[in-house]
């Protein structure tokens, strides 16, 4: 058996653990830049607010509702996540976490009689622990998981935790679900499943094996078996390394200046390498990409991009900055307002079996690179992110006070709520 355990509206939810006046009122959380809508509390998505909408237009559409708009504070949803997931660790001896609110237990060592109970007490007890609801979903695959824990954020009914243990379970609550909301499915296989009368999860599961095949692929076939109740999916999928890290950003302001894109692009590469060392990968290729504002057409408007080549693999931090500088250099032209950049690294590998060139790696160089690399992961967890950087990461003003840009400088977060959790001086008692 498995069981899903998913947040409830998660990012509205870490906000509201420390502002409990704002329970049962509308709450959204902003993109980047405090950009577009990306969560949404239930009370806002009652009120019809669709994801996405920028943030500007939500404050012409309802400007008489009384919605409280927070910009994205990563850090503090990020120490609540690893504290659920702390909890559920040592629930259950197999778990894996598949995102940052969501999360997969094996629990075969676990009667079915008292696999509902046990939902219901293990959502009760993350509530009292951290402050956030969670939904629980048991099944006998992932995808029929994730089904259930869909019921169980729908319907108060189930207290918190939904079971499909049965034959007749899995009927009933498959023929009540859409095949856009299915697991593997989603929005873009809905046209195409509609076409042929398939708008129920148990209308496509009851389709030929041979017949879905054909039109869906392996991939198809893959959603068909689990949800006949056929666990296929491995966990390995679910251990969060990626085939590619893309760190990408729009800024508040438009740029021109070469050295303050440097900055950014800098930034945007050593996220990435972190990226990279904490899912234990190395890259072989790495592109960099800029953009003007499309919006403003009175501007000269331009994108480019360029990719570029490690002999040997790696993640070290100072080697994919200096590379992504590189091909900056390349592909920037002066005069061009800039309002996008990003770096994504590729061709991924594990780190465990890195295949060196033969004439040009230099083992003490890699060592010491290598080396550099963890010490600033170590002294970043310790102190913050940012606390060490490279020179490159840091944009000198041209004001008299002398100031230095950071990776958190370049962000525009104006309704940025405190990092209570990580920053003792940002907690006030009142």
């Amino acid at each position: 058996m498995w069981c899903c355990v998913d947040c409830d509206n998660f990012f509205c939810s870490c906000e509201r653990v420390f502002r409990p006046d704002l329970v049962n009122t509308p709450v959204v959380v902003l993109s980047n830049n405090d950009g577009c809508v990306i969560a949404m509390s239930r009370e806002a998505k009652k009120m019809g607010i669709k994801m996405g909408i920028p943030y500007y237009q939500l404050l012409e559409e309802y400007p008489k509702n009384n919605i409280t708009a927070f910009s994205s504070n990563y850090v503090l949803y990020g120490d609540l996540s690893a504290r659920i997931m702390s909890i559920l660790r040592k629930e259950a001896p197999l778990a894996y976490q598949y995102s940052i609110d969501e999360a997969f237990l094996n629990l075969s060592e676990i009667e079915n009689s008292k696999l509902k109970q046990w939902g219901e007490e293990l959502s009760k007890k993350i509530l009292k622990w951290t402050g956030l609801p969670v939904s629980i979903g048991i099944a006998r695959t992932k995808t029929l998981a994730k089904v259930a824990v869909r019921y169980a954020k729908k319907y108060q009914g189930y207290k918190k935790c939904c079971c499909i243990l049965d034959e007749k379970q899995r009927k009933t609550a498959l023929e009540g679900f859409a095949t856009e909301d299915v697991w593997g499915i989603g929005r873009r296989l809905k046209a195409s499943l509609e076409n042929f009368g398939l708008t129920t999860a148990l209308q496509f599961a009851n389709a030929p094996k041979s017949w879905i095949r054909r039109k869906y692929h392996v991939t198809g076939e893959r959603t068909w078996r689990e949800l006949n109740g056929e666990d296929i999916i491995d966990t390995v999928e679910m251990n969060g390394t990626r085939k590619s890290i893309l760190t990408s950003r729009s800024f508040p302001r438009n740029i021109n200046s070469i050295e303050e894109l440097r900055t950014n692009v800098s930034n945007y590469a050593a996220r990435c390498s972190a990226k990279l060392r904490k899912q234990n990968s190395v890259c072989s290729m790495v592109t960099v990409f800029v953009q003007s504002n499309p919006f403003c057409k009175e501007l000269l408007q331009y994108s480019g991009s360029l990719t570029g080549y490690f002999a040997t693999p790696t993640s070290s931090t100072p080697e994919i900055v200096q590379k992504s500088t590189e091909l900056l250099k390349k592909i920037y032209h002066s005069g061009i307002y800039y309002k996008r950049a990003g770096v994504m690294v590729s061709d991924l590998s594990s780190a465990t079996s890195i295949q060196t060139d033969l004439f040009f790696y230099n083992p003490e160089k890699r060592k010491k690179l290598d080396s550099i690399s963890k010490t600033i992961d170590y002294l970043n967890n310790r102190l913050g992110d940012d606390s060490v950087i490279l020179a490159s990461q840091q944009y000198k003003e041209t004001g008299a006070d002398g100031k230095h840009l950071k990776f958190s400088h370049a962000i525009h977060r104006s309704l940025k709520s405190p990092d209570y959790t990580t920053r003792p001086g940002d907690f006030q008692v009142i």
